[in-house]
């Protein structure tokens, strides 16, 4: 990979990618705790708008298989567009849904459009900030995606209050999608803004922006790239996967709780964006924690809260408060969350291969994908039975994967010394990567 010296400094992204981003999420962190709501409103059961709210989550899934192969097709700029417009036709087909089978559908191709706009914004970063200011771009770029978490459902709970429905929401990821397009249609080349993009040397011997070719690597031989770390993702990937289950499952058990014991929609809305403001408030002290005493630091109490956090709400259901213990939890389980933020891509890029880390990088975000998707049709599974039987269940689940992080963290990422220190038993070679097989 080659770069080109020039001036940078992280205000010259922010149209370019934070921007786009945060109107995205806002648009995202809006609709997301209503999609239960307006599938029960279409006449669906509580375990069917369970389903229903986790088709965004598998949609997510899906769209990490071909989205590597799109951005480096059309650009990282280019696919974002896109992905906007393809996100504003699945909101159109929602708001003319006349039965949760179509909902379900639009909610599925938001996801598409959503794992297509996340991989295309971290190319982008790849292609054009250099190499000793990227960590912190993507760390900001995290904190901006959770702020527009933090963002929409308050502009949710203004528009319901405003109408007095939860259909008009919609329409404020519409408005959102197209102010990112616009932003993105309207700002001049990014070469003649940021300059030559980094580039990166195909197996072909093409020079192309890094950024395409991290794409392509990514998704490219996904489940051959699986195959080959075997070793290190059945084990750490494992519990991985349940830190995507835990985080998807809290996203859609919460409002579909809150439907349940029959708190109103703007209340509902107004809740999780509280809860969703204390998750944001925490990103930076997690890379802190994770930076100052390892990644353990981060993810087990991260993970130990999120398990305890369900499974005490899983006793609340049919108490005289139950609605003070949803809000109590809710807020809980946003501090368990917070003080996890980032430690899938920290753990990530700790393990994969110094010289080719996309392959693994594209196997590893797979790998948190699919327990992200699985736990939401899990949880609706389970709620045919009882949405407590979800819950507790849930918790089980986060507790398991403490134990896996426990166990597997030391093995595959030991605590590197600090400078002046000798290195003690176990410490990994600075570019290794445990656990191929």
């Amino acid at each position: 990979m080659t770069s080109t010296e020039r001036p940078f400094s992280l205000r010259s992204v922010a149209l370019a990618a934070f921007l786009p981003t945060f109107l995205f999420s806002v648009g995202e962190g809006a609709i997301i705790p209503l999609i239960p709501i307006m599938a029960n409103n279409l006449g669906a059961s509580l375990a069917m708008a369970g389903f229903i709210a986790a088709m965004i989550m598998v949609g997510e899934l899906i769209g990490d298989i071909p989205s590597g192969w799109v951005v480096s097709r059309i650009g990282e700029r280019n696919a974002m567009i896109w992905a906007s417009f393809l996100a504003i036709i699945a909101i159109l087909v929602c708001l003319v849904a006349p039965n949760p089978l179509v909902l379900g559908i639009g909610i599925f191709v938001v996801g598409l459009a959503t794992a297509i706009f996340s991989l295309a914004r971290h190319a982008f970063m790849t292609s054009y900030v250099p190499v000793a200011y990227r960590a912190r771009a993507l760390s900001t770029l995290g904190g901006i995606f959770r702020g527009g978490w933090f963002v929409g459902p308050f502009i949710a709970t203004a528009v319901i209050r405003f109408t007095g429905g939860t259909q008009a929401v919609f329409w404020v990821f519409v408005v959102a999608c197209l102010g990112a397009a616009l932003v993105l249609l309207l700002l001049p080349d990014p070469a003649s803004t940021f300059g030559t993009p980094e580039l990166a040397t195909a197996p072909d011997g093409t020079v192309r922006p890094a950024g395409q070719e991290l794409a392509e690597e990514e998704s490219q031989g996904l489940f051959q790239t699986i195959w080959s770390f075997r070793g290190v993702l059945l084990r750490l990937g494992t519990g991985a996967g349940l830190v995507g289950a835990m985080r998807s499952a809290r996203a859609v058990l919460i409002p579909l709780w809150a439907v349940s014991i029959g708190i109103s929609e703007p209340d509902i809305a107004l809740i999780i964006g509280i809860a969703g403001g204390i998750d944001f408030a925490l990103f930076y002290a997690s890379g802190q924690i994770m930076d100052r005493y390892g990644r353990m630091w981060s993810a087990l109490p991260s993970m130990i809260g999120l398990g305890l956090g369900l499974l005490v709400l899983a006793f609340t259901h049919d108490l005289s408060t139950n609605v003070q213990w949803l809000i109590g939890v809710a807020m809980f389980l946003s501090v368990a969350n917070g003080i996890g933020s980032g430690i899938l891509m920290t753990l990530g890029a700790d393990l994969a291969p110094k010289d080719n880390p996309a392959p693994f990088l594209g196997a590893w975000r797979f790998t948190g994908d699919f327990g992200s998707a699985v736990a939401p049709v899990a949880v609706a599974g389970l709620t045919i039975v009882s949405i407590s039987l979800a819950s507790g269940v849930m918790g089980v689940f986060g507790l398991i994967g403490a134990v896996l992080l426990g166990r597997y963290i030391p093995r595959y990422v030991p605590r590197r010394p600090r400078p002046g220190t000798k290195p003690g038993p176990g410490s990994a070679a600075p570019g290794t990567v445990p656990g191929r097989e």
